[in-house]
């Protein structure tokens, strides 16, 4: 195998087809302008064909003599789209039926005087593409020439290994080893399909219309190409979901049928990988070389009844190894292989490999079909419904408002439920934060409701419950967001193995009457404890979460199906999913040819934004008396002294200044679902007098102290009162006007884990303010106020909250980066 910086030793290579393409053929649209017409009412906006005709009749209509709108009609946009020769690959489709059945008789519906239930007569059918033809597609395509592993590889940072993406982890390298051994694979790269399949239900008003998509993608683009809303990971099928009557749901049979169908349609889709899994196949790459390809079953993405179908395993045991169900809660017990359980099944009877091993002992895992696959040993972790959804929503939150009434009675407890509620209704505005303002307290949670609450979790449950399920808590959020990490090293595994196994300890605290006396033998939170193997086998969980599944069901399948008459959808989706793709692959074909504007690069420091207020004072001296701040004029000077290492300059009142209402700070993130194709997102920083037309809000910053310090060590958190700029001696200065907090103790409060902060002010009460240059800023900070034992009053509310408390807690749970800036890293 090669090392992915090593172009593989073959001759000189013909270049892909943009590359000898001219940079204005826009073929087969006429030009830009149609390109992005077409684009901007298909794939954008979602417009409907009636619309885009009155639109386009419209167009037409405002054009002078000679000129035409780019498209006659929508089907004339339509036909353009589909004559895109990029992003072609086609639906194929196959039928399956319970054997015994003959399908020419065709499907038939329930009824009470047959002898055999309608899933036994009916027929299934499985749509797919090929996914093969998918691989290729993605390793041709420009979007990931930059961002594309063509073999393992091991990075050492500070003499530590890292395990980032998939390619840098141990699976990647066991599965090359044994391909060396092929004949013909000298300089072949290794490329593992990733698979994902979850059902989706798209509306339940109309009677339950549910869809099981399968999803693909290849492990040698890099994690952030994959969570990124790209074509990193592509829809390759629709599988069957039988049916039939609620008195037959639970027959052995049709239970049987239904796995039988899952993993027998896996197979006949991934069929045409199966030759090339052990002899290679020459492929172009979007690099422009060829290269020897040989293919591999890679991780699967999955739920957790999802890995139960895929593993053949009993629900309530573990997938992964043999512990038994009535005991998850102690340590793993060996690992599940294909080998053993085939051994097993031959052994003894199934009944005794269902109750004994949790072992579904009557179907074979469509993995036996191909070679180097095991199931048990490719099954990924779900962050999203082991951690989040699981552990935290489903357990933890239930449990503290168990433990609540079980110590309080039913009265007390719901006094304090909604005391919680207010706290987190209460908490401060920040980007990207959703608000509950009436708490948590509704029905319908969604994974992005669940990632929020845990935000602002800890602040609001601290004073209201003792302090070992305050540290419970933390414990359990600590490892969650180690976990999502980019990148692990050998240090920060062991702290993960830290943190839960306090949080193990702390849990202990629930094992009473009324919360969980029978303990903890759970399938997703057992799960936690295979999350240390499952990085070194596949890097960082998070480029194999389901989330990534997930978000891709809402183009895939939920707007396709709202695009559609609902009469007959599938056929409908399948097309839009076709032009989607071919829209999306002429974009980037486009762009690599630099035919479209690229997108400007995000710099590191903050910027002002582009628009000044046009209401505030443009005068120092008027200013300083709006922001009832007198002293500014003193306070520019002495930011000019340590600007210019002089004596401070006297700033006459008369000075022109200019305000803005925010900034914009950019930073490397690559764990948040809002960064780019690179890793980077921007936050607004705000600083108004009305946000939003209704109150002030004035943010609050990390301001960069000492650099060589880690963490709140390095640097000071204050709140921005204004952003604005001005020139002195023809220099400009972007700058901000704050008042300063001062971080209390030399280390992060040990029952919450999060540092805390107060704000500083003169003896006089005046507040303790300064200019600071934007380069200062490293971004935005989230203060939480410390309530403790006190209620939240009826007149507090979320744009108060910084005014009203005393000390806050620096929330370092506000996003990933935040966590990984002030997480205190000792094990």
């Amino acid at each position: 195998m090669h090392p992915p910086s090593d172009p593989p030793p073959s001759p000189q290579p013909s270049l892909p087809s943009r590359l000898t393409q001219s940079s204005d053929n826009w073929g087969p649209f006429t030009n830009r302008v149609a390109f992005e017409t077409a684009d901007l009412l298909y794939r954008k906006e979602q417009m409907s064909a009636g619309n885009i005709n009155t639109l386009l009749e419209l167009w037409q209509a405002s054009m002078r003599d000679g000129d035409t709108a780019p498209f006659k009609d929508s089907v004339h946009l339509y036909r353009s789209i589909d004559s895109i020769p990029l992003g072609s690959i086609g639906w194929q489709s196959f039928n399956a039926h319970f054997p015994g059945h003959d399908p020419m008789l065709g499907s038939v519906s329930d009824d009470e005087d047959s002898a055999e239930p309608s899933w036994m007569r009916a027929t299934f059918e499985v749509w797919f593409r090929d996914v093969r033809e998918i691989a290729k597609a993605i390793l041709r395509s420009a979007e990931f020439t930059a961002a594309i592993d063509y073999g393992p590889y091991r990075i050492l940072q500070d003499g530590e290994r890292e395990y980032g993406d998939l390619m840098s982890a141990d699976w990647a390298w066991r599965q090359a080893d044994i391909i060396s051994k092929y004949d013909n694979s000298e300089g072949a790269a290794f490329v593992p399909i990733i698979l994902g399949s979850d059902k989706t239900t798209v509306s339940i008003a109309t009677g339950q219309n549910e869809y099981y998509p399968l999803y693909a993608s290849i492990g040698n683009i890099t994690n952030v190409a994959r969570r990124a809303h790209g074509g990193g990971v592509v829809l390759a099928g629709f599988l069957a979901i039988p049916k039939t009557r609620k008195k037959h749901e639970n027959d052995a049979g049709f239970r049987k049928f239904r796995r039988q169908l899952f993993h027998a349609s896996l197979s006949r889709i991934l069929q045409s990988l199966k030759e090339h899994m052990t002899s290679p196949e020459v492929v172009l790459c979007g690099d422009g070389y060829h290269r020897k390809i040989v293919y591999g079953l890679g991780p699967y993405i999955a739920d957790y009844p999802e890995q139960t179908l895929l593993t053949c395993v009993v629900q309530g045991w573990c997938p992964v190894c043999t512990a038994n169900k009535l005991d998850l809660d102690r340590a793993p017990s060996e690992l599940r292989s294909q080998e053993q359980t085939e051994l097993l099944v031959s052994t003894l009877q199934l009944g005794e490999v269902w109750d004994i091993y949790g072992i579904v002992g009557d179907v074979i895992p469509f993995t036996n079909d191909f070679p180097r696959a095991d199931i048990h040993e490719l099954i990924a972790p779900d962050i999203l419904h082991q951690l989040i959804k699981g552990t935290f929503k489903d357990h933890l939150v239930e449990w503290v408002g168990d433990y609540l009434v079980a110590q309080h009675g039913k009265a007390l407890a719901v006094s304090i439920i909604t005391d919680i509620d207010r706290r987190i209704a209460v908490v401060p505005p920040f980007s990207g934060l959703r608000r509950f303002p009436e708490g948590r307290g509704f029905k319908q949670w969604t994974g992005n409701d669940s990632k929020a609450l845990m935000k602002v979790y800890i602040p609001a449950i601290q004073g209201h419950l003792p302090r070992q399920v305050v540290v419970a808590v933390r414990s359990f959020l600590d490892a969650c967001y180690i976990v999502r990490r980019r990148t692990h090293t050998p240090r920060t595994v062991a702290s993960y193995a830290s943190s839960l196994r306090h949080f193990h300890e702390n849990r202990e605290v629930f094992r009473t009457p009324g919360v969980r006396p029978e303990g903890f033998s759970l399938p997703r939170q057992h799960s936690l404890m295979h999350y240390e193997d499952r990085i070194y086998d596949f890097g960082a969980p998070i480029g194999l979460c389901s989330s990534i599944t997930e978000s891709k069901h809402i183009t895939a399948v939920k707007e396709p199906w709202r695009r559609s008459s609902r009469f007959n959808a599938l056929g409908q989706m399948l097309l839009t999913n076709q032009r989607l793709d071919k829209l999306t692959a002429c974009r980037t074909d486009f762009e690599a040819r630099r035919m479209l504007d690229a997108h400007s690069p995000m710099g590191l420091a903050p910027e002002l934004s582009c628009r000044g207020e046009t209401k505030s004072p443009r005068r120092v001296g008027a200013l300083g008396s709006y922001l009832a701040c007198p002293e500014l004029p003193k306070l520019l000077g002495r930011f000019l002294a340590s600007q210019l290492q002089v004596s401070p300059p006297h700033i006459a009142d008369r000075e022109r200044i200019r305000v803005f209402p925010s900034a914009r700070a950019d930073f490397y993130d690559p764990c948040d679902a809002r960064s780019d194709m690179e890793g980077r997102r921007h936050e607004r920083i705000r600083a108004t007098r009305k946000w939003r037309g209704t109150a002030p809000r004035y943010d609050c910053v990390f301001v960069n102290r000492e650099p060589s310090l880690v963490g709140l060590r390095g640097m000071e958190v204050a709140r921005v009162r204004v952003f604005f700029d001005f020139k002195y001696k023809a220099a400009s200065y972007p700058c901000a006007l704050v008042h300063w907090f001062q971080r209390m103790g030399e280390a992060p409060d040990e029952e919450t884990g999060m540092w805390m902060a107060r704000p500083l002010y003169h003896d006089d009460g005046a507040q303790f303010r300064s200019v600071i240059h934007l380069d200062t800023i490293v971004r935005a900070a989230h203060l939480v106020g410390v309530a403790a034992q006190r209620y939240i009053l009826d007149d507090e509310f979320e744009y108060t909250s910084l005014d009203r408390f005393d000390v806050f807690y620096v929330n370092k749970y506000v996003d990933y980066h935040a966590f990984d800036l002030l997480h205190e890293w000792s094990v």
